[in-house]
């Protein structure tokens, strides 16, 4: 195939979760697949967010590290061999003369399917920068925790008060020379039994306080606290972790004509957008009763996938057989 020009049954647009799940599923049905990510790696927000979180809302797995759920679902994927297209953003959807999707990348590879899945997630999201520092960024300053190994050893404070900072606080508590928490409120966003196992796994937690200023030579060396009522103070600090939450774009989704509800694609039962032959499933979509979690966007794609099946081939049932039934 021309790396130009590719030509698939089935284009996913989006490797996280979902979309890796969606590949098995179009995969299982001999469909081919293309497999589209902005992102350099497959896994998503898991991949750049949460590798070490542990995943418990997963059927059937009472938890599971965040890389190692994405390394199951790119296994599965395998066995059918999809092709990823990764560092690459969608930028255009078009249709040709006979309705089918063309999608267009950022690097202007045009993929012409059959079919269109979007799993896209939140889409694009960008960190909310911490105002005391950027330029620290790669010095000591992070907004992911990729590798929890690179903060070992470090006096490590962690910036807010959602349930990322608490999960980062707490898988890095075993490996650092410290672990602050601080957070400008005195309440947090982050589960109250997240907080409590921070306090007991040794993190000090510090409220009502800001980081006002970052300091040190060729990597950051301290954070300087404000503190509601009380003195300023310094903090050494070897890492600092900023969770403060992220930004979330559709980016040039938004523009294709889809029919949105906010950041949301509204789908049908079948998982149909407004456009023809896209579909979508995962945290991206809009329906009536929807519940925004994993295990629902994997049924959403199966859903996507073998309706989408249905449509490129009417000759084929809307029910893909069980996986059982081929070994």
């Amino acid at each position: 195939m021309e790396s130009a020009d590719l030509r698939t049954d089935i284009v996913i647009i989006g490797a996280g979760p979902t979309g890796l799940y969606g590949a098995y599923c179009a995969g299982f049905r001999g469909l081919r697949t293309v497999v589209v990510d902005a992102l350099p790696q497959v896994g998503g927000q898991i991949s750049a967010l949460y590798p070490e979180k542990e995943v418990r809302d997963v059927a059937g797995i009472p938890g599971i590290l965040g890389r190692s759920l994405v390394d199951a679902l790119a296994t599965q994927a395998a066995a059918y061999d999809p092709v990823y297209l990764l560092g690459r953003q969608a930028v255009e959807l078009r249709h040709d003369e006979d309705r089918r999707p063309v999608v267009v990348l950022s690097d202007g590879t045009a993929v012409r399917a059959g079919a269109v899945v979007l799993t896209s997630g939140i889409g694009t999201f960008t960190p909310r920068p911490l105002p005391a520092g950027n330029e620290w960024l790669g010095r000591g300053l992070a907004y992911f925790v990729p590798d929890l190994s690179e903060h070992a050893g470090h006096d490590v404070v962690v910036v807010g008060g959602g349930d990322s900072a608490l999960d980062w606080s707490l898988a890095l508590a075993p490996l650092a020379r410290s672990v602050t928490l601080v957070h400008r409120r005195a309440a947090f966003r982050a589960h109250a039994a997240s907080v409590e196992a921070a306090g007991a796994a040794g993190v000090r937690i510090v409220v009502d306080s800001q980081v006002v200023a970052l300091s040190g030579g060729v990597r950051v060396e301290k954070a300087h606290l404000r503190t509601r009522g009380a003195a300023d103070s310094v903090l050494p600090a070897g890492s600092v972790i900023a969770a403060l939450g992220f930004i979330s774009d559709l980016g040039p989704l938004a523009d294709w004509g889809l029919e949105l509800r906010g950041r949301s694609v509204l789908v049908d039962r079948r998982m149909r957008t407004s456009l023809p032959r896209v579909y979508a499933a995962g945290d991206l979509t809009e329906h009536e009763g929807k519940v925004r979690l994993m295990s629902v966007g994997f049924g959403e794609v199966a859903t996507a996938v073998n309706n989408a099946a249905v449509e490129l081939d009417p000759e084929l049932t809307l029910f893909p057989g069980h996986s059982t039934d081929t070994g």
